[in-house]
């Protein structure tokens, strides 16, 4: 991958397809998790990939590339989700009116929200895009500290605290379920 990011680096911007196609899927599902929207990340993948373009030349090999581009996926992440927050509110002094769900949208969120997915959403946006980096990016914790920029001994702290904090979620969810998702388990992955 640095070899092609050089090249367009070095004028051959043709190349920039070749890693558009490496790196495009890895992006969608981390956007994808971290903003709980297909769409939105669909969206998101595109102006994260301009943006990566459009700042190539900024590049150094100090980390690695994908460090940098997920680098920006997080930033263009946490700027989507503070403008939808935003978006939120005004809508809310908009509507005085609540009107409650009908039971049908009760019956579709009891049935198709998954206890994960729920538990996730109920975490901070960097709570869960650390999990995001590290459970299902399989990211290092290395990887991550420069991603976030953050000390690697504090990515490791904050992550055993927020692993501890979504098994909790999680139990509620399940309510006693027997569940594959414990703090024990998601704090042996390595690296």
């Amino acid at each position: 991958m640095e070899h092609l990011v050089v090249q367009v680096q070095n004028g051959d911007v043709e190349q920039y397809g070749r890693i558009v196609e490496a790196v495009q899927q890895p992006v969608y599902r981390y956007c994808s998790r971290l903003l709980g929207s297909g769409a939105e990340a669909e969206d998101a993948v595109q102006e994260i990939l301009v943006k990566a373009y459009q700042n190539i030349g900024q590049y150094r090999p100090l980390v690695s590339f994908s460090s940098w581009l997920y680098k920006i996926a997080y930033h263009h992440c946490l700027a989507v989700i503070r403008q939808r927050q935003r978006q939120s509110r005004v809508r809310l002094l908009l509507q005085p009116q609540k009107y409650a769900e009908s039971p049908e949208q009760q019956m579709d969120r009891f049935l198709f929200d998954e206890p994960l997915a729920v538990a996730l959403a109920r975490l901070k946006a960097e709570e869960r895009n650390l999990l995001v980096l590290r459970i299902f990016e399989e990211q290092s914790f290395a990887e991550i500290a420069v991603i976030l920029g953050k000390n690697q001994d504090a990515v490791k702290k904050r992550y055993r605290r927020t692993i501890v904090k979504l098994t909790s979620l999680l139990q509620e969810q399940r309510e006693g379920e027997a569940t594959p998702w414990t703090s024990t388990s998601l704090l042996k992955k390595k690296g």
